[in-house]
């Protein structure tokens, strides 16, 4: 069985958000336990695990997630590798279908080697802001948002780039709060940067310590960010070590995210 490992929302290796990729053979998942085992294995924040469908069927592929300790509900960065490898292995020509935790996704190819994904827009909601967090990320929060069942996570906005770029978070405290993980934000210092905003996500309660590159977390962060800005069509940079661009155009219901992606790893795995 094939593996690969591929660096997603990034055009050159080393670069944005690394995923696991498993194109499996028949009709059915195997056991999740197995799934789990292998995700932990290969040790990404993602492992991605596609099986095609029939004809006839809602989509194309069956697609889901997990994380070195858990399955997740939606993920951008896999779907953006696995969208990749069917494309660059010519198993799909166009726009392929995903039936996935989260509905059926659909990714289309571009120009210059992009894939745009087609996800739901999350309905975030402002909350309060949970006790201690701000101690957490050590630095002060000018709100907190909820996002909704898909996405998960706590959105919270800090004063300025700067401050994002700063972060080093106690991240067994995150682990203890009742979130799937903690989205940190802020608008970009320079509008003559190439991007909008900035963001970074810390995950510890679902085995990411720090996720290179989150698309998920930007079906939160565009309709945020486009009503703070007036404009539908945005660039995220999340500012990790390795980082990575996002490029989100709201459409109501529906985000699309655009990036690209570069095969690194392409292996066989032998249990």
């Amino acid at each position: 069985m094939r593996i690969r490992i591929v660096d997603a929302f990034t055009d050159r290796p080393f670069a944005g958000n690394p995923a696991g990729v498993l194109l499996l053979d028949g009709g059915a998942f195997p056991e999740d336990d197995w799934l789990q085992r292998v995700a932990a294995e290969v040790n990404l924040s993602e492992t991605a695990f596609a099986h095609p469908l029939p004809d006839g069927a809602e989509a194309d592929w069956a697609l889901r997630w997990f994380t070195p300790a858990c399955e997740v509900a939606m993920c951008g960065h896999a779907t953006l590798a696995t969208a990749h490898v069917l494309h660059t292995t010519g198993a799909v020509s166009g726009t392929v279908r995903f039936a996935t935790l989260s509905g059926v996704l659909s990714a289309a190819p571009g120009e210059a080697g992009g894939i745009t994904l087609d996800f739901p827009t999350a309905p975030i909601s402002p909350v309060e802001i949970p006790e201690g967090t701000a101690d957490l990320l050590g630095a002060p929060l000018l709100g907190a948002y909820d996002t909704g069942p898909n996405v998960g996570d706590l959105l919270v906005e800090v004063a300025d780039e700067r401050t994002v770029r700063a972060l080093s978070p106690d991240l067994a405290g995150l682990a203890r709060l009742d979130q799937h993980g903690v989205i940190v934000t802020a608008a970009a210092e320079d509008p003559d940067s190439g991007y909008d905003f900035v963001s970074r996500f810390f995950g510890p309660a679902v085995g990411i310590d720090e996720d290179p590159v989150t698309g998920s977390a930007h079906t939160a962060l565009a309709p945020f960010w486009a009503r703070r800005l007036g404009r539908q069509e945005l660039t995220g940079l999340q500012a990790s070590a390795r980082s990575g661009l996002v490029r989100a155009s709201l459409r109501g219901d529906r985000t699309l995210l655009t990036g690209s992606a570069v095969t690194v790893v392409d292996g066989e795995l032998l249990v």
